[in-house]
């Protein structure tokens, strides 16, 4: 298993002894490229892949600036294209990737995720089906979580005010961890999900009730 984090510290933690820890900035097309061939000679190949690096902005629209989009959409959207443009390269028939999104792509935002944010993982929707059509003649699956309110670090910020989190939590009544979510994208990125081809579970709770 290899882990792929900005925090090599972190991405050591997660891969454990066994393990590869490898730091990159999925938003800089080099590091990705570079980080994906160290995987390559050291695994001689990828099974699965599950692209979870993603940031936040909770700034009001009229505030939000073009610079705080573009940031939203190197790390979110761009850095996902990469991932999964060179993790594929490594990938043979039977290969599975999983890409992380958000309730926030079906709502446009709400909660605590404003509009730019909800675009950007909107666009990792469209994007989920669009490497799903390139990559399944090869016979590599690709498919897509959205995840709803997850209480992690992720979200600590924007969450850092008790009255706020009181609002937000009675509003979406069940809080998810990050351990649920990992579970729902070892589903998908497992043989036990063969039939599941450019589709999307929605792990949120019941806040949507598609």
């Amino acid at each position: 298993m290899a882990c792929l984090d900005r925090n090599l510290a972190g991405a050591r933690a997660t891969a454990g002894q066994s393990g590869i820890a490898i730091e990159v900035d999925v938003a800089d097309e080099g590091s990705v490229v570079h980080a994906f061939a160290q995987i390559g000679a050291a695994l001689g190949g990828l099974d699965a892949l599950v692209t979870a690096a993603g940031i936040i902005n909770t700034t009001p629209f009229f505030e939000t600036t073009v610079a705080q989009f573009r940031q939203l959409f190197d790390v979110n959207v761009i850095g996902s294209f990469l991932s999964v443009r060179e993790g594929a390269k490594h990938m043979q028939s039977g290969a599975r990737i999983c890409m992380v999104a958000s309730i926030s792509s079906y709502t446009g935002g709400g909660y605590v995720a404003k509009g730019a944010y909800a675009t950007s993982k909107g666009a990792v929707l469209t994007m989920m089906k669009s490497c799903a059509r390139e990559l399944g003649p090869r016979g590599i699956a690709v498919n897509a979580v959205a995840p709803g309110f997850i209480d992690t670090p992720f979200v600590a910020s924007a969450m850092s005010d008790p009255v706020r989190r009181k609002v937000v939590e009675a509003a979406v009544g069940k809080v998810g961890t990050a351990e649920q979510i990992a579970e729902c994208c070892a589903w998908l990125v497992s043989p036990a999900a063969d039939f599941v081809h450019g589709s999307t579970l929605i792990a949120d709770g019941g806040i949507l009730m598609r």
